[in-house]
């Protein structure tokens, strides 16, 4: 099995997270992290929405913000690393 770069599948997660917060994806996506994550990662995604829903400009800094969040996450958790590349993977095919 390939080892994977906890870095990169944070940076990859924080990226297909955001774009999906505001694509049809996001009721599903909420479901699995929630799942997977924790509802407080559930109710951060909802945040992330929100601000998005106001201001897509924004994209940049939440996609930030989430990659900081998730590095901590697996630098804690380093076994979450597959499941959150699987997630990752699964949410960028479920976008438009």
């Amino acid at each position: 099995m390939k080892a994977l770069n906890a870095r990169r599948v944070a940076w990859e997660a924080a990226r297909v997270l955001v774009e999906a917060s505001t694509a049809e994806t996001y009721w599903w996506l909420s479901d699995m992290v929630s799942r997977y994550l924790g509802v407080m990662y559930q109710l951060k995604l909802a945040e992330t929405r929100l601000r998005l829903m106001e201001n897509d400009e924004l994209t940049v800094a939440e996609t930030g913000t989430w990659r900081a969040r998730l590095d901590e996450l697996l630098g804690d958790r380093p076994d979450l690393a597959p499941m959150l590349a699987d997630l990752t993977r699964e949410t960028a095919a479920r976008l438009p």
